[in-house]
């Protein structure tokens, strides 16, 4: 089968949509299929084409930027190459979904879409009326497509777009791809960031406002009050976000005067997460809206041994109340967050469940086999994410 997917940004950018693409294309590839991802070219170094794991990636110079968004003419590029696929798989939220789902019907190609969240954009006039023209054309794309696909059912019923087309809707879990901790690495990254008894509190994401991650600075000191060694060590982009400069400004205060409990390590290599999340004695996923709609990252700590403590949004609640790896608080409460991060880390053993277990739920051959049947115009079987 010949797939053509759509999406602004793909790697080498660094988020939970891209790392998502790129674990499906990848394994699509692999199971013989001929995968072109056809995305923007937000970094004027990027080469124009290339193959990646057996993906072929194309890039169409970006015109204009908005916020975090880009214009670029992908909707013509996308159009010129439909008829060269068998499917078009359009990832939203994007500018020029929409006229993508369009160009597929006009080519008498299958559309479907993958929903991975709502778009909320930071405030300012500019970013309001790029959060409309957004909706606006995701939801062209979802009149137009033939199926949609959904992270869960829970927030398929509470997204502002998804809910207008349940027929459509199929759930599939996403694509989660972990190796198992080397405890000999574990200890050294305890060491390295200066943990001694602990506890080590994770936060893996990009710094950017949807994350939440005020509300986990201001727990700190109640959280090291009760738990006098604990520290946080952040992985994922800090600096130069794009459209998050002055959400970085007006954090950078308090995380100074945090010190050495707070310790940004970057983005790491794929490579390298698992013993990342093997070296956390908890994962904080603090995000405050429905620019977040699952968390990756909380599936890949739960695999490494590593409970998780979640706010209670639609979707993203999901991985803790699946799995009972973990807690659920209130939204953008820093005293509950500070709260759950203690009862878990002196609880850690009863929220810890066996890696094959949380492994069952989330299996990568069922992700790519209900993308599949989706392609072809079959619905998948029945999922348990709810």
């Amino acid at each position: 089968m010949r797939v053509l997917i759509v999406l602004t940004y793909y790697r080498p950018h660094v988020s939970g949509l891209t790392i998502y693409v790129e674990r499906l294309a990848s394994e699509l590839a692999a199971r013989g299929h001929e995968v072109t991802v056809l995305t923007s070219q937000h970094d004027r170094d990027l080469p124009r084409r290339e193959v990646i794991n057996g993906v072929t990636v194309e890039r169409v110079p970006v015109l204009a930027r908005i916020s975090k968004g880009v214009l670029m003419p992908i909707a013509w590029h996308a159009m010129r190459r439909a008829r060269d696929h068998d499917v078009l798989s359009i990832h939203l939220p994007q500018f020029d979904g929409g006229l993508v789902a369009i160009a597929a019907r006009l080519a008498r190609r299958r559309a479907v879409l993958t929903y991975h969240c709502d778009l909320r954009l930071p405030r300012g006039l500019i970013n309001r009326v790029a959060d409309a023209v957004t909706f606006a054309m995701n939801w062209v794309a979802a009149s137009v497509a033939h199926d949609i696909v959904a992270y869960t059912d829970d927030y398929a019923k509470h997204s502002s777009l998804l809910r207008r087309f349940p027929r459509k809707i199929s759930v599939v879990p996403p694509p989660v791809v972990v190796g198992t901790p080397d405890p000999d690495r574990v200890d050294e990254l305890r060491r390295t960031w200066g943990a001694k008894e602990g506890p080590v509190i994770g936060s893996a994401a990009r710094l950017a406002s949807e994350k939440g991650v005020e509300y986990l600075v201001a727990a700190l000191p109640e959280v090291i009050e009760q738990l006098p060694e604990a520290r946080v060590v952040f992985a994922g982009a800090f600096e130069n976000v794009v459209g998050e400069q002055h959400y970085r400004q007006s954090l950078q205060p308090d995380i100074d005067s945090l010190g050495d409990r707070w310790r940004f390590v970057g983005v790491l290599q794929q490579s390298a997460m698992a013993d990342f999340f093997g070296a956390l004695d908890v994962l904080v996923v603090s995000s405050i809206n429905s620019t977040e709609s699952f968390g990756l990252v909380q599936v890949e700590a739960m695999l490494c041994g590593t409970p998780v403590v979640a706010t209670a949004l639609p979707g993203v609640r999901q991985p803790v109340l699946m799995t009972g790896m973990g807690t659920v608080v209130p939204v953008a409460d820093a005293a509950a967050l500070a709260a759950a991060i203690v009862d878990v880390v002196q609880h850690r053993d009863s929220y810890v469940s066996p890696r094959h277990q949380v492994a069952a739920m989330f299996d990568l051959d069922d992700t790519v086999d209900a993308y599949e049947r989706l392609f072809v115009g079959k619905r998948p079987a029945a999922v348990a994410v709810r």
